[in-house]
Formats: structure tokens, C-alpha cells, sequence
């Protein structure tokens, strides 16, 4: 629970802050307007869950958090978790069985976490031209290209299956016919030309719940970095390579200018992320284009996406020249901006973003390296 506050004044803070009525939002509702005045007084306890419900997506709030205070409210447990017991009388002997064991608030935390990375899936995004590429994406996306006898996207879905991540999805675009693995849930963006990396994630929203990790197709990494990506338990989370400077060394067609870096303060939380001046700030590290979400963080953001979707369309947002053109850096500042924890998922090389033929190039003369050592 992050929200330190009481339901109904909370409610009241928001309406206001959203210039709603009260009467209008309890037509909207479907309560009188003389039972949410009392809420917001207090005279009365939280609503039921569908009401609640219908609170948080007119005041654009998260919904587990307003379940949160209303069970404050109620002096009870959050009323989406009440419904979900006696809907599920199951789960009364796995509550039964922490408690009989005396588990640890450690334990517990444990206990959690295993149960999300087991229920971890994974969204690709794959719809771009990969124009910088020339000659080697004609014919091809980028996440086709060989690389040592398997494709990119092979390698990306051997370190995911390696980590226990087997409930893929892919956004695919130009090119699509051409990526066609099974055990795959594959969603179309015909629109890539005229779009970028964000919007294209949101073809896949129908997917985007639950912990889930969202990843760039032009990436190759290391199970590590999945492994270490798993551990966040972060709503929202970017992953960020400190080690990050040496890969620029000599590195021509893609400048250090272009990298996507971040700055970040004591707690791993984002300040800045994006095209940043590496010249006027001091850059902590640069984002490898994936990012974790936890149920909570999905509904976060993609609550943001659409109400900026309804500003931003066609209209300059954060650095991009129109919300279409929008790259995920840009929504990430945003939501730091408007006061969203972003949290640094903190690694040390482990992966290399194939953009050009110069990176396309080293890269496979790093795998015949490795190939001639064996």
C-alpha cells in the first residue's frame, strides 16, 4: 500500500483535482449524491467493490490501491481480496498453511515472489523496418538476422525458456510472414510505418497484466540479465547497464549521443531517461530496452498511455516530435515527471543492441570468436 491516506477524503482530493462535481460523479457512479458526500466525510465506510471500481476509472486512479483504503476504511481486509476468498474457499488452506508454519514476513516476501516469476510472461516488440540495417533487413526484421546458426529472436527466446519464461507474445510488423515460431502469441502492427515503439506495445494490450516483461527485439543478452530482471519487485522497473561506456568506444554509425542513458538517484529510481546530454550531465547508465511491470504496474501504465494518447495525438510529446513517434524512454519520463516510481533494475553489460552494420558486424565477429575457442 502506498497511497497514506483515507478513503474518503482521498476520493474528495481527486474528484477535485479532475474539476468533477460531486453530484456529477455520483450520477456517473450510480449512487446519490448525498452517499458520497458522506464517504467524503467519512460519516460512511467505503463503497462495494463495483463501485469502487467505477471510482477508479473515472478518477483515474489505480484500483488495488483504492481497495487498499476502502479495507482501511471498513477496519477489514481490502474487499477485492474478501470477494476473491469466498469466491475461491480453496485458498483458506494455503492462508491456513502460512500461518500453522509461522511464516516470516521474509517468507512470505519469498513465498510471492516465486509464485510472480512463475507467472512471468514475456512481449516482444518486433514490428520495426530496422532501416539502419540496409541491406541485411530487405528482406528480413531485424530479430531474423543469423547469429552464429540461430536468429536474434532465437537467442532471445533461449535465454527467457532458460529462466522459466515460456508464455511469449510478439508484436510483429514489416516483414510480418516472415517470423513464424510456434509456442508464440503473435499481435499486428500494420500501422509501423507511421508509428514507434511505444504505440506498438500497445497492440498487445490485451496481454499486458500480471508481471510481465516487456523487451526490444533488437537486443541479444544473456539469461543473466532475465534472471536479474525477474528479481525486481518494482511496479515499474527499467533495466540499466552501468557498465555502459566501453561499447561506444569506436562505435561510428550509432554515436554516444543516440544511446538512450539514465540518470538515477540513491534508490535506483529514475530521474532522467532518454537521449540525454552526455556532455552537460553526468549519466549513471544506459537503458538496454526492457522493462518489467508488476500487475500493479501494467495497470499504471497503461492508464497513463491512454490519457496521454488523448493530449499528445498528433501533437510533440517529451522528446518525441509527435505522440505516434513516441519511443518507451519517452513514456517512462513522463511518468517520473508526474511523480511515478521508475525503478533501475541495476546490470553490468550482459547484452549488446544490434541497430547497425557496425553492430551487426561485431557481433558476429564475437561469435566466431567464441566459436573458434571451443
Amino acid at each position: 500500500m502506498v497511497i497514506k491516506k483515507k478513503f474518503g477524503p482521498y476520493i474528495r482530493e481527486l474528484r477535485i483535482g479532475h474539476g468533477i462535481g460531486q453530484r456529477e460523479l455520483a450520477e456517473k457512479i450510480g449512487i446519490a449524491a448525498s452517499y458520497l458526500n458522506d464517504i467524503e466525510k467519512e460519516k460512511r465506510t467505503a463503497p462495494k467493490p463495483s463501485i469502487i471500481k467505477k471510482l477508479s476509472n473515472l478518477l483515474k486512479v489505480n484500483n488495488e490501491d483504492l481497495n487498499d483504503l476502502a479495507g482501511i476504511s471498513k477496519k477489514s481486509i481490502a474487499p477485492d481480496i474478501k470477494d476473491y476468498v469466498q469466491n475461491n474457499p480453496k485458498i483458506i488452506s494455503l492462508i491456513r498453511s502460512i500461518k500453522e508454519n509461522n511464516l516470516s514476513y521474509d517468507q512470505i516476501d519469498d513465498l510471492e515472489i516465486s509464485l510472480k516469476k512463475s507467472n512471468t510472461k514475456a512481449l516482444i516488440i518486433a514490428a520495426g523496418l530496422g532501416s539502419r540495417l540496409k541491406k541485411h533487413t530487405e528482406n528480413l526484421p531485424k530479430c531474423m538476422l543469423d547469429f552464429g546458426g540461430k536468429t536474434l529472436l532465437e537467442r532471445q527466446l533461449e535465454a527467457y525458456r532458460k529462466c522459466g519464461v515460456t508464455n511469449i507474445s510478439l508484436v510483429r510488423g514489416y516483414k510480418k510472414e516472415k517470423i513464424n515460431y510456434k509456442g508464440l502469441k503473435y499481435f499486428e502492427n500494420n500501422d509501423y510505418r507511421n508509428n514507434n515503439i511505444l504505440n506498438s506495445i500497445f497492440y498487445a494490450e490485451k496481454i499486458i497484466d500480471g508481471n510481465i516483461i516487456i523487451s526490444y527485439s533488437d537486443i541479444l543478452f544473456e539469461p543473466s540479465v532475465v534472471k536479474r530482471t525477474l528479481e525486481s519487485n518494482h511496479d515499474i522497473s527499467v533495466v540499466v547497464d552501468i557498465d555502459w561506456r566501453g561499447y561506444y568506444v569506436g562505435r561510428k554509425d550509432h554515436p554516444i549521443s543516440e544511446a538512450e542513458n539514465v540518470i538515477f538517484n540513491s534508490n535506483n529510481e529514475v530521474e532522467k531517461i532518454g537521449k540525454i546530454n552526455t556532455g552537460k550531465e553526468e549519466v549513471h547508465g544506459e537503458f538496454i530496452g526492457m522493462i518489467k511491470l508488476t500487475n500493479r504496474g501494467a495497470k499504471i501504465f497503461k492508464q497513463h498511455f491512454h490519457r496521454l494518447k488523448k493530449i499528445y495525438w498528433n501533437k510533440p510529446f517529451q522528446r518525441a516530435k509527435t505522440f505516434q513517434k513516441a519511443y518507451l524512454t519517452d513514456m517512462m519520463q513522463e511518468l517520473v515527471d508526474i511523480g511515478v516510481k521508475v525503478h533501475c533494475i541495476i546490470i553490468e553489460s550482459g547484452w549488446k543492441e544490434i541497430d547497425t552494420v557496425e553492430d551487426y558486424k561485431k557481433a558476429l565477429d564475437g561469435f566466431k570468436r567464441k566459436l573458434t575457442k571451443i
